[in-house]
């Protein structure tokens, strides 16, 4: 009897304290979690279409928030795309508009660069990173020089999971950082390792204001999701199973992340933001494919739909709409100024090319923000790779995955979404257009 009723009054205090926890907070600051995976295909969870994944942490934040059918990564390769993300610009305005380099000592987005984490820290909150970086390798360059009070990660672009050494090549080139200083934890799962440090952060600052950049490095190469999930994708083909059991995996260790925001009695003054950092890989270090696009033509590298659309979701219980779809295009660069605004932190002087969308998560009738959008990835100096999108029309530029031959493609969306029948040749004032304004942007935008 007596061990029950000190049993009774522990939990009873614990329970005080999480409500302690959450009434402490700052409800005019709420604290924002960003969630961002990493080569996921752009309908690559049940509730977005492959049916055959099992994703039930991230089917249940969508139905706490809104979904997006038409979000946009303003860059279909890795460290523009989080450049872009983190600065609400343009890469090439953000100065990273090519992947970083991962060795060590090398230099990647400008410090000079305005980040997410330096607007929040000057509106007062803690900040951390958590994860992938790939911005960066000098020290002026890493998470603690970019805004962030408190970095665990790797700085390149992919590690081995288990043994946290670079996974492209070698030999020796071990990448696992806390705070600038290299730490050692051979043997331990890295996403384990993710959701344990964020864990701790969450604790150490419950009654404070935090803002924390959760950069999940899966589904990325190397594919290596764990034994019970390789077990019930067993009847899967490959690639698809690889890349089904790394889904799921990062899903779990995802849902492990929300549960510790809900155990500490913070859901409710948490904005949460997931989406993929660009579509899914077709390279040989991911067995050549294995991502879902559906209708949706290109894959990562490419700036047809399937290498730039990406799944995004926004969750903030009893403030944003729930169990919602908006279909308005958005875009990565657009959470900078919408955390803003929902967060009331004044945004910077310098230029954004992001624009708030919190309109459009109030209300499916409201117009996208975005009358014209650009990208500009790879290609040759002679020879860009590079789209614009305006309204429904959508011109690109010697694409990735595109017909050797065919250096303009002009399709509608509206009617082709799929993006498979070129249609320049019947709208050439469309396509002059088009170009021009694409010709005055990247003059202006490579200039900042």
């Amino acid at each position: 009897m007596k061990k029950n009723l000190i049993k009774s009054a522990f939990v009873l205090m614990t329970l005080c304290g999480l409500a302690q926890g959450a009434k402490s907070q700052d409800k005019t600051h709420p604290n924002v979690i960003v969630i961002y995976t990493d080569d996921q295909g752009t309908l690559d969870l049940n509730i977005y279409g492959a049916k055959d994944l099992a994703t039930p942490n991230l089917d249940a934040l969508a139905a706490t928030g809104t979904r997006f059918t038409s979000f946009y990564s303003a860059s279909p390769i890795c460290s523009p795309s989080r450049a872009s993300l983190l600065t609400g610009r343009y890469p090439q305005r953000a100065g990273l508009a090519g992947n970083a380099s991962s060795s060590h000592g090398e230099e990647g987005m400008p410090g000079s660069q305005f980040t997410m984490a330096e607007l929040f820290k000057k509106g007062g909150y803690k900040t951390a990173h958590i994860g992938k970086w790939h911005l960066g390798y000098a020290t002026e360059s890493m998470p603690n020089q970019q805004g962030f009070d408190y970095s665990f990660g790797f700085m390149g672009g992919c590690i081995d999971s288990y043994s946290h050494y670079f996974y492209w090549n070698g030999p020796n080139r071990h990448d696992l950082w806390r705070n600038g200083t290299e730490i050692w934890e051979p043997g331990q799962y890295f996403p384990d390792l993710m959701v344990a440090e964020a864990g701790k952060f969450l604790e150490d600052n419950k009654n404070t204001p935090f803002f924390m950049y959760f950069a999940i490095n899966m589904p990325h190469y190397p594919l290596q999701g764990e034994t019970k999930w390789l077990e019930y994708y067993k009847d899967l083909s490959n690639p698809r199973r690889m890349y089904a059991a790394s889904i799921s995996t990062m899903d779990e260790k995802i849902g492990l992340l929300l549960k510790k925001v809900d155990d500490l009695g913070l859901r409710e003054n948490t904005i949460i933001v997931f989406q993929s950092d660009q579509g899914h890989s077709q390279e040989d270090r991911t067995f050549g494919g294995g991502g879902y696009a559906g209708p949706y033509r290109g894959s990562k590298f490419s700036v047809f739909e399937g290498g730039v659309r990406v799944p995004a979701i926004i969750s903030w219980p009893g403030h944003i709409p729930v169990n919602t779809v908006r279909n308005q295009f958005a875009a990565n660069i657009d959470w900078f100024p919408t955390l803003a605004e929902y967060c009331h932190l004044t945004l910077p002087s310098n230029k954004l090319d992001g624009l708030s969308i919190v309109k459009v998560i109030a209300g499916a009738n409201q117009n996208s923000p975005h009358k014209i959008f650009f990208w500009q990835s790879q290609g040759t100096k002679t020879d860009p790779q590079w789209a614009v999108r305006e309204g429904d029309w959508k011109l690109l530029h010697s694409p990735f995955q595109g017909k050797e031959n065919e250096k303009l493609m002009l399709v509608n969306m509206k009617t082709d979404s799929s993006e498979t029948t070129n249609v320049a040749a019947q709208h050439p004032e469309i396509v002059r257009s088009l170009q021009a304004k694409y010709d005055a942007w990247i003059k202006e935008v490579e200039q900042q």
